[in-house]
């Protein structure tokens, strides 16, 4: 059977921290024969207020675990979360979140409008303030000609958008989006794009899982890879992906002769040196380097 214990933070978060997590486990006790299962492994993360975070890594890696812990789902085996200056599960918490699942679960018989008007009551958002809310989130994710149509009729892509409008109907400080662009072509990927650095522009802080590393690529500040449940890198996307021990020279009108003689007359050839860098790798490779052919964990988690 599966044991949960549950310890308080003993952490603070700073000014600047959205989210904070310290030594942060899950266990999944095995049963009927199946192995015990370290979802997640001490995991120390901070999620700063304003940025975009995306959390990276393969099935199995650890990244569901870590959403379903800082929205109270489950709790900790051990360490401790804070998420908005509180214990993960908090209900005032819980009013300045957002949160987009991978699997948006919907009603199938209700219209965008309809949806939108349900999530907004639980919320206790008033009417006036509602309606609004709901034209500007069906104009925002380019549903204003399927807002009528019920849910059901609604393509993968067409069910994420609505699923994403779901998540900010109240506001929130805080997104929590697993895998926002799946589902979605190349125009509406890159609108979800768009509409993720306007939330940042606004002030909102995005934590982003997605297996779309040109999407996190394009979007997040900073990102952390995991692999069976372990951090395995943490930092800016730009600082990860430069290759430190290469640099690169631009040059303008280079001759042949300053070609071939580059190192010992380039000062005296008076070459305009445009940029002197170090070349940049893709998140592709550098995922595939973190990660490798790792097996994952045997659970049916993130």
């Amino acid at each position: 059977m599966e044991t949960e214990t549950r310890e308080k933070p003993s952490v603070s978060v700073g000014f600047d921290a959205a989210i904070r997590t310290v030594g942060l486990t899950r266990v999944f006790e095995g049963w009927f024969g199946r192995n015990r299962v370290v979802a997640l492994d001490h995991l120390d993360l901070e999620v700063r207020r304003g940025e975009v975070f995306g959390l990276l890594g393969p099935n199995g890696s650890g990244k569901t675990t870590t959403l379903k812990l800082l929205l109270g789902l489950i709790f900790p085996t051990s360490g401790t979360a804070e998420v908005l200056g509180r214990e993960p599960g908090d209900v005032q918490t819980n009013q300045r979140i957002g949160f987009l699942p991978e699997e948006s679960y919907l009603y199938q018989f209700l219209n965008a409008d309809e949806t939108l008007d349900f999530y907004g009551r639980l919320f206790r958002i008033p009417r006036a303030e509602r309606k609004r809310r709901i034209d500007d989130l069906i104009r925002m994710v380019g549903l204003e000609h399927a807002r009528r149509r019920r849910v059901s009729g609604y393509s993968k892509g067409m069910s994420r958008r609505i699923g994403l409008a779901q998540a900010l109907i109240n506001d929130p400080e805080l997104l929590l989006l697993d895998e926002p662009t799946s589902g979605l072509d190349p125009i509406g990927t890159r609108e979800i794009k768009d509409l993720v650095l306007q939330l940042k522009a606004r002030g909102k802080t995005v934590l982003m899982c997605s297996h779309l590393l040109a999407d996190v690529e394009d979007v997040c500040d900073r990102i952390a890879i995991l692999k069976t449940g372990q951090l395995q890198v943490e930092g800016v996307v730009d600082e990860l992906l430069t290759v430190q021990d290469i640099t690169q020279i631009r040059l303008r009108r280079l001759s042949g002769e300053a070609l071939e003689h580059l190192k010992t007359i380039l000062a005296e050839r008076k070459t305009e040196v445009l940029e002197v860098s170090h070349p940049r790798s893709t998140l592709e490779e550098l995922f595939l380097r973190i990660v490798g052919a790792a097996p994952a964990n045997d659970t049916h988690d993130d």
